[in-house]
Parts: C-alpha cells; structure tokens; sequence
C-alpha cells in the first residue's frame, strides 16, 4: 500500500477518522502530523515573497507552471 492521506478530527485525545482505513489488523503504521492546509499555507510564514498567500496557493495549483511537480 502506498501513503495514504486522511483528515482526521482530535477530540479528548483520540484521533476520529471519517471511514474505516484499508489495514489488517495488528498491522504497524507510522503516522505524519501536519497542520490544515496545503504546502503553499504551511510554508508561507518561511517563504519571501511579496504575494499573497492566495496568489502564492493559486500558482502552485497551476498545471501549467507545474510548481509541486518538481524535477
């Protein structure tokens, strides 16, 4: 199986998901933490641009720049 990506909601120290997820039982995982948002919102604060961060979002989405395709 490759990643997977879920949103899942904290609440009194558990973590609810929105569906079953595709494991066998027992089965390890490791799990990845992040903040809401896309890469362009959790990295805005680090970037030196003087767009905004809708500007910056929408440019990333871009299939004609292919910004998050990467070499």
């Amino acid at each position: 199986m490759k990643g997977l990506e879920i949103e899942a909601v904290y609440e009194h120290g558990i973590l609810r998901l929105p569906h079953e997820l595709p494991l066998k039982e027992g089965q390890k995982i490791t799990i990845l933490i992040q903040p809401p948002g896309g890469i362009v919102e959790r990295a805005y604060g680090r970037l030196q641009s003087l767009l905004s961060i809708e500007d910056l979002d929408r440019a990333a989405l871009d299939p004609e720049l292919d910004i998050l395709e990467g070499p």
